[in-house]
């Protein structure tokens, strides 16, 4: 791994299993996490809907673009030192949301293209590397479902998206960070159940594809809904692979300067994606236009404060937890919505709340199979993992022994 001096390290930390206290830090992430994405989308869809913006590229784009202000600390930091002349010690450069040293597990598992060799902090050429490979995962995710709910309906695109539990628990199993069990596979399901049932109540009053779009863009949109639906599976391939692609790579929030890596998905998105804008201009599938309200203005930076904040709490979560549990935990927007529109004066329908009801359960169940100490019986093979792979596999809700403690008994 280099170690030049252009390039900071995260402080080196001892590996030590993971406490429970990291995990609850990490649902307690997810659960504001939920609160603002839930914020969004009633934001989001008063844009596409009523105020007849529906650009899914551009509000993609602005909200990734807006992670590049992440860089400005670290830059701020660079000339600090180079002015003062006065080194920064390992945590002045980067400090996780917790300061014990020992919070982060000991597994190595197998890669997907960047590191497979220990648990040395990334450099910030190998975060900047990182961040590139992330950032199309990221972008192509976001924009497939974004542009799937204006070729098909909100309840396909809805229904299909939220299969990524499906995918995440598979590639998880695939690449050893999830075991495949039978609790876990019912719990996905009863996910999938919720949503579609949330979806099917909610397709008979929601707006046709294309509404709100030029005569051209519409009729091109409301002609292709298998399109659509193609996207919207897509975009959970696309979220799966992305979360185990950073679980794999990262493992733990102590090895990478998370400010740092968005900063770089910012900066990459800005510079790389935009050429995309111009084709899909270009072909017609989406002209480029500047909002023509301050509403609608307002509504786009607003999504780029959320975004800053809530994808960068969201990948603490997911590493301080589970892909899994993210994954199916981000389905609670859905009873959180039904919270939300009950507030507003709006009625639910029993399928609804049933569909609510049945997602909050599936969250729960996960949760409480990740709490078994052996991490629950995986249906491929009893030795799921070798042993240097299982802390990483199998997460373990278990008090912490200090490692020294453990020599001294030896």
């Amino acid at each position: 791994m280099s170690t030049s001096s252009d390039d900071e390290l995260v402080p080196e930390v001892k590996p030590a299993t993971l406490k429970i206290s990291t995990y609850v830090t990490g649902i307690c992430l997810l659960l504001i996490v939920v609160i603002l994405w839930t914020a969004s989308n009633f934001i989001t869809q008063n844009l596409f809907v009523d105020g007849g913006y529906q650009k899914p590229f551009l509000v993609t784009y602005t909200n990734t673009a807006s992670f590049a202000f992440y860089l400005l600390p670290f830059f701020l930091r660079r000339y600090w030192r180079k002015t003062y002349g006065r080194k920064s010690s390992p945590e002045e450069v980067y400090q996780s949301l917790t300061q014990d040293a020992n919070e982060i597990d000991d597994a190595t598992v197998p890669a997907l293209g960047i590191k497979n060799s220990d648990d040395a902090p990334f450099t910030i050429k190998e975060t900047a590397k990182l961040a590139f490979m992330f950032c199309f995962l990221w972008f192509g995710a976001n924009w497939a479902l974004n542009v799937a709910l204006g070729y098909t309906s909100v309840a396909s695109a809805t229904i299909l998206s939220s299969m990524s539990g499906f995918f995440t628990l598979g590639i998880g199993r695939l690449f050893r960070v999830e075991t495949l069990t039978l609790v876990k596979i019912c719990a996905v399901l009863t996910s999938f159940i919720g949503v579609t049932l949330v979806s099917l109540s909610d397709s008979h009053s929601e707006q046709q594809p294309g509404a709100g779009l030029a005569p051209v863009e519409s009729q091109m949109i409301t002609s292709m809904p298998v399109l659509g639906d193609f996207l919207a599976i897509l975009s959970a391939i696309l979220y799966a692979v992305y979360v185990i692609f950073l679980k794999v790579q990262i493992r733990d929030e102590s090895r990478i300067d998370m400010q740092l890596f968005f900063g770089f998905v910012g900066f990459f998105n800005i510079f790389l994606c935009w050429p995309m804008g111009v084709v899909l201009h270009l072909i017609g599938l989406e002209r480029f236009e500047l909002p023509g309200t301050n509403k609608a203005i307002i509504i786009i930076l607003l999504n780029m404060v959320i975004t800053l904040s809530s994808d960068f709490l969201y990948v603490l979560a997911m590493l301080r937890t589970t892909p899994l549990v993210v994954t199916v935990g981000l389905s609670l927007t859905i009873p959180l919505a039904v919270i939300g529109d009950f507030l507003l004066g709006k009625s639910a329908a029993t399928m609804v709340v049933l569909g609510a009801l049945l997602v909050l359960a599936a969250f729960i169940i996960i949760g409480l199979e990740d709490s078994k100490t052996d991490g629950g019986k995986d249906l491929i093979s009893d030795h799921m993992t070798d042993d240097i792979h299982r802390q990483q596999a199998q997460l373990r809700l278990e008090e912490e022994v200090p490692l020294q403690s453990e020599r001294e008994e030896l």
